[in-house]
């Protein structure tokens, strides 16, 4: 029985449920949670799951066989070709030198073959694509200088799997050794024959999606039948990696091809909502595999070896990584945060680890070790960028570009204090300046504090959900703290501190959407402002000038929306937890509302209706009226 499908995945989702909480509620990532659940329950420690981590790694194979198929569905063509040059510069550079790197300290210190050090040093130089992009995402960093820089990186690096893979039968001696490795329909082929039948596969394979793969979905689509629509995407997916299987590269490689192929259609936004709500269990899913897969036998075996080789590993593709970023003009911070980041191995290491063992390039005892080791550097980072943000980063940031200016230490005390500096910060800053009232600003996006700075604005570098730079900032005698970051999460943290420990300020805060406005009512935060709703309003307001009618008249009416809407949200936000009490709610207040609104426009007189209404004004002064 405990061999058993349900069991396993009872036994999965239970420690996924136990440990992700606890590692959120000591402040870790999500990602340390899924590694730990999958240690703790692996075969080496519990040994509720798996035989030799063989059925842990079929769960972590089809996890990022589906992560890699969203990455490449969410690959916007156009992003890609305005962000070559980055992508080619920053990834090439960062492939050639750690793998050159590594193969002249692996061939002069371990005296290795050269043919098992290039395929080693191949495995090692790509990072962790499914935990990077995690970690972004958790962190709200997606859209930083280091975000984008990251993306570009590992762009390349998947991208590059393909002509990797290529490779290795060429460095083969021709005899394949089947016995580790599952046997692919060219395995019996000389390395020379390999190649162009790998190359002529991925060929086939975007050529076939889009000559046949998406007609064949236009006819799935006039059905109107979703679940078939997903289905059939799901067998494009599934068979698209069996092919590359058949070929002995990677299914999780034939998922990104197949993403790829989508993501110039019509359908790409379609399947991102269909599979989306999966993403993140099956990338939870990839953790626990890679927690679990730990081989402790191999590591306690010779662990001198595996600890030393892999600090060694980590440190060279660090300061690899630390060059790159010092080259492309990073500020201290964000190119240390981008090292930190990618200076692990990744899951397609695992794939040409196996590649390189049934092509006979290394032995299976080395294979094991190198997988321990991208493992262990695996569940590494989180670690990492914990000490980054915790004792590393207070000490960087662009305080190195300014030693010689003020803005390090806070050296003004005002009543306004704005908290993020984007887009949504800055307008407010910029019309607060207008007006000659001073405010404090604070924002923890170091490339655009020093930009900024360069324009005349004085911001602050800091993170605003720290009590000691909110007390430095002046919070304990201000009289206005605006809420304005862009991510959502640290948003809401900087307010509930706030409410904590200054309750006399008052508090203006940003709301991505309705579900961030409820976050700040249960807080107790009255004032909030949900960024498309006003934008969405003066457009229906213009609409309706447009139509026909007065200014003044779809103003008020415009205001009055907004009136009726924040009351409407105080009132839903006591429901939010019973969705079905919700939904009947939201229904009724829609209904007011609209009501509302038709009585207001009718309680008015219309000659009342252009009292300042410019055009009338003048029409009236010419004797019209």
């Amino acid at each position: 029985m405990q061999d058993g499908f349900f069991f396993q995945a009872i036994i999965y989702l239970l420690a996924a449920v136990i440990c992700v909480p606890i590692a959120k509620k000591l402040g870790l990532s999500s990602i340390l949670g899924y590694l730990f659940a999958g240690i703790i329950i692996g075969p080496y420690v519990l040994g509720l799951i798996g035989q030799e981590g063989q059925d842990i790694m079929h769960f972590a194979e089809f996890g990022v066989t589906m992560m890699l198929f969203l990455i490449g569905l969410e690959l916007d063509p156009q992003k890609f070709w305005r962000m070559r040059r980055i992508i080619v510069g920053m990834g090439m550079m960062q492939l050639l030198i750690t793998a050159g790197t590594l193969f002249i300290v692996c061939s002069i210190v371990l005296n290795w073959d050269w043919q098992t050090t290039v395929a080693i040093s191949l495995a090692l130089t790509l990072s962790s694509t499914a935990i990077v992009m995690q970690t972004l995402k958790e962190k709200g960093l997606t859209k930083t200088s280091m975000g984008r820089s990251s993306f570009a990186v590992l762009l390349f690096q998947d991208i590059a799997v393909i002509p990797i893979l290529a490779i290795l039968p060429l460095l083969a001696d021709g005899h394949v050794n089947n016995a580790n490795a599952n046997h692919s329909l060219i395995s019996d082929l000389p390395g020379w024959a390999q190649t162009p039948i790998v190359f002529g596969t991925v060929g086939l394979v975007y050529l076939g999606g889009r000559y046949v793969i998406i007609p064949l979905l236009h006819i799935v689509a006039k059905t109107r039948l979703q679940e078939l629509f997903t289905a059939s995407a799901l067998l494009l997916v599934m068979g698209v990696s069996y092919m590359m299987q058949l070929v002995g590269l990677s299914p999780a490689l034939g998922a990104f091809i197949a993403g790829l192929v989508l993501a110039n259609s019509e359908f790409r936004h379609e399947l991102e909502g269909d599979i989306a709500p999966f993403k993140g269990l099956l990338l939870g899913l990839f953790f626990i595999g890679v927690g679990a897969s730990i081989n402790f036998n191999i590591i306690m075996a010779d662990p001198a070896f595996i600890i030393i080789f892999s600090t060694i590993f980590n440190g060279i593709k660090f300061l690899v990584l630390l060059l790159v970023g010092k080259i492309y003009k990073k500020s201290a911070d964000q190119n240390l945060l981008f090292a930190f980041a990618l200076s692990q191995a990744g899951e397609f290491g695992f794939v040409i680890l196996g590649f390189a063992v049934q092509l006979n390039l290394l032995p299976v005892v080395l294979s094991n070790q190198m997988m321990a080791v991208i493992a262990i550097s695996m569940v590494g980072t989180p670690f990492l960028l914990l000490i980054n943000e915790k004792w590393i980063d207070p000490f960087f940031g662009v305080k190195e570009k300014q030693p010689k200016n003020k803005y390090d230490s806070i050296d003004e005390q005002n009543d306004v204090i704005i908290a993020g500096f984007g887009n949504f910060g800055s307008t407010i800053g910029r019309l607060l300046k207008a007006n000659r009232i001073p405010a404090t600003v604070l924002d923890m996006d170091s490339d655009r504090v020093d930009s900024l700075r360069k324009m005349g604005f004085k911001v602050y570098y800091g993170d605003a959900s720290r009590l000691e730079l909110l007390k430095a900032a002046g919070c304990e005698n201000a009289k206005i703290f605006i809420a304005a970051i862009d991510n959502p999460r640290v948003n809401l943290q900087v307010v509930e501190m706030i409410k904590k420990h200054f309750p006399h300020l008052k508090i203006f805060a940003r709301a991505r959407n309705r579900n961030d406005a409820f976050e700040l009512v249960d807080m107790g935060v009255k004032d909030f402002y949900r960024e498309n709703l006003y934008s969405a309003v003066n457009l229906g307001v213009d609409a309706l000038v447009e139509m026909g009618q007065r200014r003044y008249t779809a103003t008020r009416q415009g205001q009055r929306f907004l009136k009726y809407d924040e009351e409407a949200t105080h009132r839903l936000a006591e429901k939010r937890h019973d969705k079905k009490a919700l939904l009947m709610s939201t229904l009724q207040e829609i209904e007011i509302q609209e009501q509302l609104i038709k009585n207001d426009l009718y309680s008015q007189l219309g000659a009342q209706d252009h009292a300042w209404e410019s055009t009338d004004i003048k029409k009236e002064e010419q004797g019209e009226f």
